[in-house]
């Protein structure tokens, strides 16, 4: 499912400027080349209460968002609601609020977690 384009864009201008959509559009400034921006979330795993540094990598560039990296590992699917990246990896369902910088994740019902991030770099 690709996003639509004003949804990528949206999110390519909070992971890449920070700025308001508005404002990011006005820029006159050409197209640059995919960027990427790197996420450390800190993910506390329910009901373990163990917790995790997990590493998201988001390569992006002025209209979408072109791959994601999950500790190292590329995810083959993922999909955008708003600011948020849905994917899965190894049979658990992840969410990542870029705006909110926010992690959270479902082990199919066995296990939770909920995490801050915070860019890197």
């Amino acid at each position: 499912m690709k996003p639509a384009p004003a949804t990528a864009a949206l999110l390519a201008a909070a992971l890449v400027l920070g700025a308001a959509p508005a404002v990011w559009a006005q820029s006159p400034a050409p197209p640059a080349p995919a960027t990427s921006v790197t996420l450390l979330c800190d993910a506390a795993y329910l009901p373990e209460r163990t917790r995790w540094e997990r590493r998201v990598d988001i390569a992006v560039d002025q209209q979408r968002v072109r791959s994601v990296h999950i500790d190292g590992v590329p995810v083959y699917t993922f999909s955008i609601r708003g600011t948020t990246i849905l994917t899965a990896l190894d049979n658990e369902r992840i969410q990542i609020d870029t705006a909110a910088l926010a992690w959270t994740s479902d082990f199919r019902g066995l296990a939770t977690s909920q995490g801050r991030c915070e860019r890197a770099g």
